[in-house]
Order: structure tokens, then sequence, then C-alpha cells
């Protein structure tokens, strides 16, 4: 599983010219579950993006998670994260390491469900939750 995570003051998805998912401040995470990757990937995943200490405190030093600041979430589906482009033949990149359609929305629902569940220092996130959404549209050969 890779994610790459991007702040952001604000996101959103369209598809045909309808917001289908989006979030204030807070993150965008390209999501790429690999063939393999299930629930316990996706949960620790889930932790770790939520525990990242990405935002500025009051003195400008990085030590604020998205907890930390009530931030959101928004989760986008990408398998050409998984590309592999050592292994190619001419200039087509290898996908076939990213898990099958089905599988990769199974794993973004599971680290949907997992991120307010992770814990910091006995805190269950839950109770302090940024929001998480997401837009699952998996085009994986």
């Amino acid at each position: 599983m890779k994610a790459l995570v991007q702040r952001v003051r604000a996101a959103r998805v369209l598809v045909e010219g309808r917001t289908v998912g989006e979030v204030g401040r807070g993150v965008c995470v390209l999501l790429g579950v690999a063939a393999g990757d299930g629930a316990a990937e996706a949960e620790k995943l889930a932790r770790k993006v939520a525990l990242l200490r990405i935002f500025e405190n009051e003195a400008g030093k990085f030590d604020r998670s998205l907890l930390d600041v009530s931030g959101a979430a928004l989760v986008v589906s990408q398998f050409t994260l998984l590309a592999d482009s050592k292994r190619q033949k001419g200039t087509r990149p290898d996908f076939s390491g990213a898990a099958r359609k089905g599988a990769g929305r199974a794993a973004l629902r599971v680290l949907l469900r997992g991120a307010p569940r992770a814990r910091r220092a006995g805190r269950d996130l839950a109770s302090s939750a940024p929001g998480w959404s997401s837009r699952s549209r998996t085009t994986a050969p």
C-alpha cells in the first residue's frame, strides 16, 4: 500500500462536473492498494496518516497532526502509484502489482473505517475524529 499525502486548505473531487468528495482544511490522500494488502495494512496506514505531524503550531514549527488541528482527509483511490517502470517494455509501465478493482475498494473501505479508531496516547480518534471522505473510482487492470 502506498499513499501520497498532501496538506490542503480545501480539496474536492469532481466527476463529470459533479462534486463526489470534498474536505476543508486537512489532507488529500492518493491511495495505491497493492495486491495482497489487507485490513492490517489499511489500519496501520490510517493511523500513520492521522498522526503525521505536518501542520504548523503557533511558532511555525511542524508538530501538529491531522487530529490536533481537527482536520479532514479526502482519500482518492489511485492505482497508478504502484506503477513499476523498471520492468517496463517500451514506454508502458507495469501495473500488475496493483490490487484488482474489487480488492482495492475493500482496502479503501477498511482504511476509512480504521481511521477513526486509530489511537493516540489513549485517545479515541472517534471523539475528535477528522472527517474522512473517499472517492473510490478505481480503473485498475
